[in-house]
């Protein structure tokens, strides 16, 4: 990590002392597969730039938490921005199918594609398929995001992170799919999920929480919240993450508090504000930023290039 990076990311208020961020194995019947989130092809849709690709960082050597905060926030943000901007690209790609009369064969596919990704069982090209996608497409605020990689992956040190990319210990359960938990208990089969990389572990966490049935709360507050025309932010979802941890409530409380503590809403600001235009050739330049820095809070929109 650069100095100057280092030194934007550090104007964001962070407290000195480290919040636990155990990694949290859900049962079975919560868990994920070991699908990386990847996106049903789209011409719309710009290459994926290299950058995205690249594996964990070492934070294991820092020495000074809030600079070791700084590091991991200012690597884990252009993901996020980079993964939340391609999944605008596709909602509104969809929105587009809306006001068509008939679709194509293509467009028939892409739906039925988004559909089996998102687990929308509706009939294909009719209302509710297009209101459950619609709701099941969207972006996860950059603080809830950070929050939960942080207090999963121990700020990016964990077995799972460092070895298998896992940000949020999700679970698979084909064989050597991932990493097999030492406290697996006898009997079991789950592995924790290994990934190309930490942007597609981000993928994949946002598809969870967009598709699987324990996290409805979550996707119906940011709904709710959509059509009164209020921002979105990590501390209000956090409430549908009932169901991530066995700590429940706890969990939910301890999400937010890491949130308050690290000033993570200042991303949430941020990426509002960078997501003022919605326009595609806008959101085409952020789904493919040459350079993870060029995606950091502070920087110009003008460095975002088409790639």
């Amino acid at each position: 990590m650069c100095v100057a990076m280092r030194s934007l990311m550090l104007v964001v208020p962070l407290v000195a002392f480290a919040i636990g961020g155990g990694l949290y194995e859900p049962p079975e019947r919560l868990a994920g597969d070991n699908n990386s989130g990847s996106e049903p092809a789209l011409s719309s849709l710009p290459p994926l730039p290299a950058w995205a690709r690249e594996a964990l960082p070492d934070f294991s050597g820092y020495g000074d938490t809030t600079e070791k905060k700084a590091a991991f926030f200012s690597f884990l943000y252009p993901r996020i921005v980079l993964a939340n901007s391609r999944i605008l690209i596709e909602r509104g790609y969809l929105d587009s199918l809306t006001e068509k009369d008939t679709l194509s064969k293509q467009e028939h596919t892409w739906l039925a594609a988004q559909s089996k990704r998102l687990r929308v069982d509706e009939e294909p090209g009719s209302p509710g398929q297009f209101a459950l996608l619609e709701k099941r497409l969207d972006v996860i605020p950059p603080s809830l995001i950070m929050a939960q990689a942080a207090n999963e992956s121990a700020w990016g040190t964990s077995r799972f992170a460092t070895r298998g990319n896992n940000l949020f210990g999700q679970w698979c359960f084909t064989k050597g799919c991932g990493l097999v938990p030492q406290s697996r208990v006898e009997g079991a089969s789950h592995e924790v999920a290994a990934f190309p990389s930490p942007y597609h572990s981000v993928r994949a966490y946002i598809q969870n929480l967009n598709r699987h049935g324990s996290y409805q709360v979550l996707r119906n507050t940011r709904l709710d919240d959509r059509e009164a025309g209020d921002p979105l932010s990590g501390l209000s979802l956090a409430r549908g993450l009932i169901s991530y941890s066995e700590r429940g409530e706890e969990y939910v409380d301890e999400i937010r508090s890491m949130i308050r503590y690290n000033n993570l809403a200042f991303y949430d600001t941020e990426f509002r504000d960078i997501l003022s235009d919605l326009s595609p050739s806008h959101l085409k330049s952020l789904a493919s930023a040459s350079a993870e820095q060029t995606l950091l809070p502070g920087q110009s929109e003008s460095t975002a290039t088409e790639g």
